[in-house]
């Protein structure tokens, strides 16, 4: 691999790239083929994957990616690194180092959000069995207790760049099947999106989201194109049909933590004392360690990106 000490005559931009280069190269050696469902084959020669197989699962052209491990003065988006953070299944540590080389902005929610403080993530857990969660204006889920974590499906088994409720609610099967009045609930999803993008037309991590709406559902693209707009409300009543304990019907109450475009406080209560000890079932069942799926209901498997 080259490294920054070895040319010394050479300047930022062009150590940047060879770092990145060799940073590539290095996450693609460590990858199987199977662990991304690809055969090995018995005239493989290269460790780990091949420079054409990660420009397949990444959606780029394989000259294009080709070019990058060759540390070719080109550009790079921040929706294509995405992508190959998640080919390369990076860990935060190795996805920051990888945006950092390229000189971009990481527009996933742990990158562009404040740490949360351990007093908020607290206070969360103090609401059990109430479900609760911190998200922002754009429906990143930042943290969650664990009744929230259970309440329409095990969101532990989501990858975190995915754990947005827009994205969940148009594109993950057991989370829309937790929602009752599913059409209603994306059409005031996609109006309230359009109008709390308006403030943040520019911003990458807003277009990051925009994009994968409109590549991976067709219902959004159907509703975004309507121009339809709405502005949140206090609190309103949902009913879920929880795949654990059964219907749910509570208060959705947001308390925003900073400005509109920051982070707030979900808390949902319950409306009935059917609710309330269901809730209180669904918290014991969350807090166990290993959850158990009902005995005539198959396995959720999440959407794979």
């Amino acid at each position: 691999m080259t490294t920054m000490t070895q040319d010394v005559s050479a300047g930022p931009a062009e150590i940047r790239r060879h770092e990145l280069a060799g940073f590539l190269r290095s996450r693609r050696e460590r990858i199987t083929p199977e662990e991304v469902g690809l055969p090995r084959g018995r005239r493989r020669r290269t460790p780990g994957l091949r420079r054409e197989e990660v420009a397949h699962l990444s959606a780029v052209g394989v000259t294009w990616y080709t070019w990058l491990e060759q540390a070719r003065d080109i550009h790079v988006s921040a929706q294509v690194l995405d992508a190959l953070a998640r080919t390369l299944r990076l860990d935060a540590g190795e996805r920051a180092h990888l945006f950092g080389l390229a000189g971009a902005v990481d527009p996933t929610p742990a990158a562009v959000c404040a740490p949360l403080s351990p007093e908020l993530v607290a206070l969360i857990d103090q609401l059990e069995p109430l479900p609760a969660c911190i998200q922002n204006s754009r429906y990143d889920i930042l943290a969650y207790n664990s009744t929230y974590r259970m309440l329409l499906c095990d969101l532990d088994e989501i990858p975190p760049a995915d754990r947005n409720w827009l994205l969940l609610a148009f594109t993950h099967d057991a989370w829309r099947s937790s929602i009752v009045g599913l059409d209603d609930v994306l059409r005031t999803l996609a109006a309230k999106f359009r109008s709390g993008m308006a403030d943040h037309l520019a911003e990458p991590a807003w277009k990051l989201v925009l994009k994968r709406l409109t590549e991976e559902s067709a219902e959004f693209r159907e509703l975004w194109e309507r121009h339809e707009v709405l502005q949140s409300v206090a609190s309103k009543v949902k009913h879920f049909h929880n795949p654990y304990v059964g219907p749910l019907a509570v208060v959705h109450t947001d308390l925003w933590l900073s400005p509109a475009g920051g982070a707030r406080l979900v808390t949902y209560t319950p409306v009935d004392a059917a609710t309330r000890a269901r809730l209180d079932e669904l918290h014991t069942l969350a807090r166990s360690s290993t959850p158990q799926r009902p005995a005539d209901e198959e396995p959720s498997v999440p959407l794979d990106r």
